[in-house]
């Protein structure tokens, strides 16, 4: 347990970083497009990887990714693109980096036809969050019919690596699903403020 006393989901380790994401961050309900293409973004780079390396990161990802700012993502011109190539602080790898991009402007073309990625997604739950009620880690599933649902429509308006397993950890860091553990404090406090 943590020094502070506080019950969280195991995830989170004695790892700083990770106790403060997890407690202050991860399932809070986002409702801001640049902080959902930050998760898109981040998931994308968690593909095969642990979420700790990447939260380590994400300072890294930041500057590289101008800020998670869709538009100037979108425009990346090859030079910023073989430079982040070169960049030893994020994970180099060229298919993800290249999904990045691409995402970015089917990130744009979503918020052109629908008028926000917030809206569209949140569209998938009715705007409600889906309240879990999970006792142990290993009864959290990787992924969810919504996930699947998700992951599918977001492959048709033409995203890469948004596997359902993906799309089901940024549903999760969004809070339109709440995963704390029963057991967690932050179980209790989520679901007061969006039961």
């Amino acid at each position: 347990m943590a020094a502070d006393e506080k019950i969280r989901c195991p995830w989170t380790g004695d790892d700083p970083l990770m106790q403060r994401y997890h407690d202050e961050e991860w399932g809070v309900p986002v409702h801001d497009d640049r902080k959902w293409f930050e998760f898109v973004v981040l998931d994308t780079f968690q593909a095969g990887l642990s979420w700790k390396t990447i939260l380590h990161k994400r300072a890294a990802f930041a500057r590289v990714f101008y800020n998670f700012d869709p538009q100037r993502v979108a425009a990346m011109p090859d030079a910023a693109i073989a430079k982040a190539l070169e960049n030893p602080a994020i994970v180099r790898n060229r298919l993800k980096i290249r999904a990045t991009v691409s995402n970015a402007r089917a990130f744009l073309d979503l918020q052109a036809h629908h008028g926000s990625f917030d809206a569209y997604l949140w569209n998938f739950t009715d705007g409600r969050v889906i309240q879990n009620h999970w006792k142990t880690e290993n009864g959290v599933p990787a992924n969810t019919d919504l996930s699947d649902t998700v992951s599918k429509a977001l492959k048709k308006q033409g995203f890469s690596f948004v596997g359902s397993t993906i799309c089901y950890a940024f549903l999760q860091a969004g809070g339109v699903v709440n995963d704390h553990l029963v057991s967690c404090f932050r179980h209790r406090e989520l679901g007061a403020k969006n039961g």
